[in-house]
């Protein structure tokens, strides 16, 4: 039988690494880890000499402590760092949990968002928070979004079921943006019909140039065509609490399947980005925020 000392001394190792464990994924992981995440994926539709260079910055949740406007700047230098062709914007802006210390404002980073450069453009779609987060749009169930609204002010277009045709110098692709699929609910709710208009999107697209398509959410992913190179979504934080690999809440209605990173099916591509702020409960573990970068060829 373990002495009383030995098990005072099990104890404090247990309470030690408790505390250890609440200090990593309340404050050092989501507020002080910053990586950049590369994807190589190659889509037999995209140009043959159109080789693109997509910087994703995805689900900021903007809010003090841990997503203050100094630590948006910092992700604004790091994503400008990296010589993207194109820098995308995935959504939900701003946090919408109780649990910060101070709020802060879509107006508030808007400037700081407006400094990334690409040569190619800085593109935004919505997320189901910035619905969320305009309580007038959300009652209505109608644009427009406070979040689009402040960030066409500050010069960066927001792609709300809008495709566009960018031309490069090897070639020509359309970037398409679908708003968000859980727009109109608080939660998860798969049968509840969100904002999104797939087909309205995909009918935009009027030759033969290959096409991105950009989901705040990834569960839109098996109704996307063969005629979309490359998906490329958020929302899913990784599970941003992650147990040996495994993540217990995953906001999909497809559980894991489309968790984080390349997936492909068929076929076609989704990246998914692990994104770089907390939604529910401030804490992300085992899911460092990250800058995704995602180099796409023939």
């Amino acid at each position: 039988m373990p002495s009383r000392r030995a098990l005072l001394k099990g104890l404090l190792g247990i309470t030690l690494a408790g505390l250890f464990a609440a200090i990593w994924g309340l404050r050092i992981e989501p507020g002080w880890r910053l990586r950049v995440q590369r994807w190589q994926v190659k889509s037999p539709i995209w140009g043959p000499n159109q080789p693109l260079k997509i910087v994703m910055i995805a689900d900021l949740h903007a809010g003090v402590p841990n997503m203050g406007p100094q630590r948006v700047a910092q992700i604004v230098d790091l994503a400008n760092a990296q010589g993207g062709d194109l820098i995308l914007l995935m959504g939900d802006y701003r946090a919408t949990h109780p649990w910060q210390s101070r709020d802060v404002r879509i107006e508030e980073i808007a400037p700081t968002l407006a400094r990334l450069k690409a040569p190619l453009g800085v593109h935004a779609i919505l997320g189901n928070h910035d619905w969320r987060d305009d309580h007038a749009a959300f009652a209505r169930r109608t644009g427009p979004v406070h979040a689009m609204t402040v960030l066409e002010q500050a010069g960066i277009p927001v792609l709300q079921n809008r495709g566009i045709r960018i031309q490069t110098e090897t070639g020509a692709f359309w970037l398409l943006g679908l708003d968000s699929q859980a727009g109109f609910t608080t939660k998860y709710v798969p049968d509840v019909k969100g904002p999104d208009d797939l087909p309205g999107t995909l009918a935009q697209i009027t030759d033969d140039a290959p096409a991105i398509l950009l989901a705040h959410e990834p569960d839109i992913f098996p109704q996307v065509p063969d005629r979309i190179a490359l998906t490329l979504s958020g929302h899913t934080h990784r599970g941003q609490v992650r147990f040996f690999g495994w993540a217990p809440v995953v906001p999909s209605a497809y559980g894991s399947r489309y968790l984080y990173g390349p997936v492909t099916e068929n076929g076609r591509t989704i990246v998914i980005s692990g994104g770089l702020g907390c939604s529910g409960f401030p804490v992300r573990f085992d899911s460092p925020p990250e800058i995704t970068v995602v180099e796409l060829s023939a």
